[in-house]
């Protein structure tokens, strides 16, 4: 099947074929028609399959054949990378239409995205956040709204954007098309795609939340002290040349950064502790080739678009598998091939079992030919006050250390602290903290009216 066959407006399939695609993916090649007869649509696919281009293509098919003033299409997307991934390829299909688009997310001034929306740019993409601040007393901008796409929104519904959806939908107009694509689509979530669509077909490629075929997966079984190592050490293997790491916190990603920028690795950080701007510029040079890897948290997992990802690292194991899906999907996107590492300490079993459960396919465990991976861990730290605890897991209860092995009542020296005696009316020998019962009830007197004065 070509693109050609799909019915699509000449001025996009020009601009398809200069971006080098020859053939629709299956997502593609099912949802187009769907989105050219103007009906309602859930698309479901996998990560790297072409979602995008399977509502962007259609949509501005359509617009060409009518073309009007104002904003007809409204896309919301959960996070500000993924609306500029958005914008860019629909800027790449519609390089030969005289159509404007515009961009409308938080972390930048609100004044160019005001004037979008007062200029009625004919189609938009936005995050639920800021496009809710903006749209308040402009609702009449929205009014000509002919389609309503909403990019990942299962990840948009499980980050807390329903309220906020809603409103925003109830201020559109009630008779508009309206599609929702995603990689995994829970069934508590589908229930709610009841008030948004009207009659929709759905287009469903592949079992659900399954990892793309063409990602090459691989475990690693490796104790917490040694993973900064063991990632030195693989990328010693020049294959790995465009690498993405994740991590669980942004802490944890800026010391990674670092140790790799120390070893003569170029490398860049996306977290939410970064600037727009400054993840803007991470993400540019990553796609220039000017830094080899990437470390990010999982705010990025799902705004990543970059072609020639080779692999994909956890560093810190996703708790959930959907997480594991979208991260290790930056790869082996649009049939090429990828390859997904995964550093799995003993805390994270379960959650490795809980996926290859839900995949119903084992992940082979190997290990990595010249490295110790059975290495001690170095020595605690030592201080004034003895062995410092190790850091504590996630969700780790602890109980208060002893007081025989603390060093609370010591000054440094080893010489014990002299405690204050009490001053207070009871014997003179109780501590502070310890009141004899009669001058706490004189206290309790002393309060209330009655008793010693």
């Amino acid at each position: 099947m070509s693109f050609r066959s799909l019915g699509l407006d000449a001025a996009i399939l020009k601009a398809v074929q200069e971006t080098g695609y020859t053939e629709p993916t299956p997502i593609q090649a099912a949802a187009i028609p769907f989105v050219l007869q103007r009906k309602d649509l859930i698309g479901i696919a996998q990560t790297g399959t072409g979602k995008t281009a399977a509502f962007t293509l259609p949509i501005l098919s359509l617009l060409a054949a009518s073309p009007s003033k104002g904003i007809r299409a409204l896309i919301i997307a959960p996070t500000r990378e993924l609306v500029v991934q958005i914008e860019e390829n629909v800027r790449a299909y519609a390089k030969h239409m005289p159509l404007t688009v515009a961009t409308i997310f938080g972390g930048v001034s609100e004044r160019p995205q005001i004037k979008a929306l007062e200029q009625g740019a004919d189609l938009v993409v936005a995050t639920p956040g800021r496009l809710l601040d903006l749209i308040r007393g402009r609702e009449k901008a929205f009014s000509h709204i002919e389609f309503l796409v909403l990019d990942e929104a299962d990840r948009m519904l499980d980050m807390g954007f329903v309220p906020a959806i809603r409103q925003i939908v109830r201020l559109l107009p009630r008779k508009r098309q309206t599609l929702f694509f995603s990689a995994t689509l829970s069934r508590e979530i589908e229930k709610l795609t009841g008030e948004f669509l009207q009659e929709p077909e759905t287009v469903e490629i592949g079992r659900r939340s399954n990892p793309a075929d063409t990602v090459t997966q691989s475990v690693y079984e490796i104790p917490q002290h040694l993973k900064p190592g063991l990632l030195l050490h693989l990328l010693q293997n020049k294959a790995l040349n465009v690498v993405l790491v994740f991590t669980r916190t942004k802490h944890g990603a800026d010391r990674i950064a670092r140790r790799l920028e120390q070893s003569g690795i170029t490398t860049g950080t996306i977290h939410s502790n970064r600037s727009q701007n400054q993840r803007l510029r991470a993400l540019n040079e990553f796609k220039e080739g000017k830094i080899r890897v990437l470390v990010a948290t999982d705010i990025a997992a799902r705004g990543i678009d970059v072609d020639g990802i080779t692999h994909v690292v956890n560093y810190d194991f996703p708790p959930h598998h959907e997480d594991y899906v979208h991260r290790i999907g930056r790869t082996g996107r649009a049939k090429a091939v990828g390859e997904a590492i995964s550093f799995v300490s003993k805390e994270d079993d379960d959650a490795l079992r809980a996926l290859e459960r839900f995949t119903r396919r084992g992940i082979p465990r190997v290990k990595a030919e010249g490295f110790d991976d059975k290495a001690p861990a170095p020595p605690r730290e030592r201080g004034a006050g003895g062995d410092r605890r190790p850091p504590r897991k996630p969700g780790e209860v602890r109980a208060p250390r002893s007081s025989s092995s603390s060093s609370s009542s010591y000054r440094s020296g080893g010489q014990p602290r002299q405690r204050r005696a009490d001053t207070g009316g009871g014997s003179g020998g109780t501590q502070s903290g310890q009141k004899s019962t009669g001058e706490k009830k004189g206290v309790i007197g002393r309060i209330f009216g009655f008793g010693r004065r």
